[in-house]
């Protein structure tokens, strides 16, 4: 039951972080969340150290939590690791992808196509289908390690959810970049998908760098 409780806590925490309910620099009160998750306190102090763990959550000297507030230094790291490991990734799937794998890429990011294409933009589904869109690249790369690693490295940077800032080139060339992807796996061409997915990421970085100092001033 502990176990249990225990999860539930983490998720509606961790749910609290990656929907921007609890910015970044949050005080996170175990009195508080125990209310909110309908839990005791010992489950949500699990729950905050396994997120402090995953690096959801930071401790002060006082040993008071809060929501990891990333500087601009630190998402450069994450997203530079998340390239050369998504890099890496696509390279491995061009040389064991199968046709049915290919076919859903296309599918999945038609989708993605559709959701930027329209005059406002559907963000949820943009972010759906691209989550989708990796998650299935990964898969195609046939490594165990490769989902524990990048499920760090992938949700850290859009804890802020700047998606919804981002202008409509930035939507439309990501689903450039992966159609060119795509290219490159059917081609089975190991170079030229490590080369795309490097440069997908880190124009993607670029859009984040861009989106975060966007938001802010429209939240004044």
């Amino acid at each position: 039951m502990a176990s249990r409780a225990a999860d539930i806590a983490y998720a509606e925490i961790r749910g609290l972080i990656l929907s921007g309910e609890a910015p970044p620099g949050t005080r996170l009160k175990e009195e508080e969340l125990a209310s909110r998750c309908g839990v005791s306190r010992t489950p949500v102090r699990d729950a905050l150290r396994r997120l402090e763990g995953e690096l959801f959550v930071v401790r002060n000297g006082a040993s008071r939590m809060f929501v990891a507030d990333w500087q601009a230094e630190d998402l450069d790291e994450l997203f530079a690791l998340r390239g050369m490991i998504e890099a890496h990734a696509a390279a491995r799937a061009a040389l064991r992808i199968g046709p049915e794998a290919l076919a859903e890429l296309e599918a999945v990011n038609a989708r993605l196509g559709e959701a930027v294409a329209g005059p406002t933009p559907d963000i949820a589904t943009f972010l759906e289908a691209n989550r989708r869109f990796h998650d299935l690249v990964i898969a195609a790369a046939e490594s165990p390690r490769l989902p524990a690693v990048l499920a760090l490295l992938v949700e850290q940077p859009i804890v802020r959810r700047t998606a919804q800032h981002y202008g409509r080139e930035a939507l439309e060339r990501s689903a450039a970049e992966h159609a060119e992807l795509v290219r490159a796996l059917a081609a089975r061409d190991p170079e030229w998908a490590r080369g795309v997915m490097t440069g997908h990421i880190r124009r993607a970085y670029h859009a984040f760098v861009e989106a975060s100092r966007v938001a802010p001033a429209r939240a004044r």
